[in-house]
């Protein structure tokens, strides 16, 4: 079989459209997959769309048999991520593989040893993945949680994946998870003491953003993020480029109500960004806005009624981490968020994530609002020989 394969790079508009079309043949008859809107894939891997090449440099591989395509890759580095510290996962020698769908476990194994012939002319000593294509956008395998759909902004992989990509020697690194609950039950009495407690200290302000001065909120809330997520494994910082591509997807399905800044004495310390899950919109239109798409998804977006709200990211400043003040502005952000997207949004479910399985403070977090995993997104490592 493996005669038959043949693995070449993208070069041309037609070996993208084949790039981004591959899924959606791979998955036709997967309930649980949300076929992505064609022009946000083709946006994130056209590096004059996607700030994140700012930094960053990939090539994309398909792989075809018989003239058909049953395989695709991305190979790709970040300067960025190669100036961290290596103890916390990247660092010196670090490449990447993602946006990863293979046919078969032939087509499979040349993808991935394709991928890592291409970090190696590069001088990589190790490849992690799947990273697709920022740790920002995409990370990890979902290895957990195949029985329902992903929430806006992340993945699903068919469960053949996992064994083939450990049958190419690589071995786990680190476990990304999400967490569900019922948002429209109150919370355990001793969070809501905690939140009761914060609601009487003057110290503390938690207010909506101000969509109207978006890009100060969002200058805001990246200092924070910065800050809150450096000592984190995979932390790579984001960049004013990347930012300004995120806020202009983003933008549209920011609402103030579900997007949190806490002050302390006047100072931003935390946020707390929420989002509807554009996913139950945008499922039904099979990756196109046409003919009709576009006016059924700008109706979605004047007021939407959404199922689940997904938590992307939250964050508080390094200094708070270890306070007991560090999780009070953490409940009393996520229960104003829960009255106003049951209130206004309709909201029943919640999804908190993604996670690393060694953060213990927000592990607890959501422990204690009486979360479970749901999701288990695992990225893996190999040593470049």
């Amino acid at each position: 079989m493996t005669q038959n394969i043949s693995i070449r790079p993208v070069a041309n508009n037609a070996d993208r459209k084949a790039f981004i079309d591959l899924p959606y043949r791979l998955y036709r008859n997967d309930p649980n997959w949300v076929p992505p809107l064609k022009s946000e894939v083709a946006g994130m891997i056209d590096p004059k769309k996607n700030g994140w090449f700012s930094h960053a440099e990939g090539q994309l591989f398909l792989a075809e048999r018989g003239g058909a395509v049953v395989g695709r890759i991305s190979a790709h580095l970040d300067t960025l991520a190669l100036t961290m510290p290596r103890a916390q996962g990247f660092g010196p020698g670090a490449g990447f593989w993602g946006m990863f769908e293979a046919e078969d476990s032939d087509t499979a194994r040349l993808l991935i040893e394709r991928a890592e012939q291409w970090l190696r002319e590069k001088g990589m000593d190790r490849a992690i993945g799947p990273v697709s294509l920022s740790v920002w956008e995409e990370p990890g395998l979902l290895t957990k949680g195949h029985d329902h759909p992903p929430t806006v902004m992340m993945g699903h992989h068919r469960p053949e994946y996992q064994g083939w990509i450990e049958a190419a020697g690589y071995q786990p690194v680190k476990q990304l998870m999400t967490y569900e609950l019922d948002i429209t039950q109150d919370f355990p009495p001793i969070v809501q003491r905690i939140i009761k407690s914060g609601e009487r200290n003057d110290r503390i302000v938690i207010r909506k953003v101000d969509k109207s001065k978006f890009d100060q909120e969002a200058a805001i809330i990246l200092a924070i993020l910065n800050d809150a997520w450096s000592d984190n494994w995979g932390f790579v910082p984001l960049t004013q480029p990347e930012i300004d591509d995120v806020g202009k997807k983003l933008k549209p399905i920011v609402f103030e109500d579900l997007i949190m800044i806490a002050e302390l004495d006047g100072e931003p310390v935390a946020f707390m960004i929420t989002l509807p899950d554009l996913n139950e919109a945008i499922k039904p239109l099979g990756g196109s806005l046409l003919p009709f798409g576009w006016a059924k998804l700008l109706w979605w977006l004047r007021k939407p009624k959404a199922k689940t709200m997904r938590v992307p990211l939250m964050g508080v400043v390094k200094r708070l981490q270890s306070s007991r003040m560090a999780s009070q502005l953490a409940f009393m952000m996520i229960e104003y968020i829960r009255r106003a997207a049951v209130r206004h949004y309709g909201a029943s479910r919640g999804e908190i994530g993604w996670i690393l399985d060694d953060n213990q403070g927000m592990v607890a977090i959501a422990e204690t609002i009486e979360s479970r995993v749901n999701k288990v997104y695992q990225v893996y490592e190999k040593t470049l020989g």
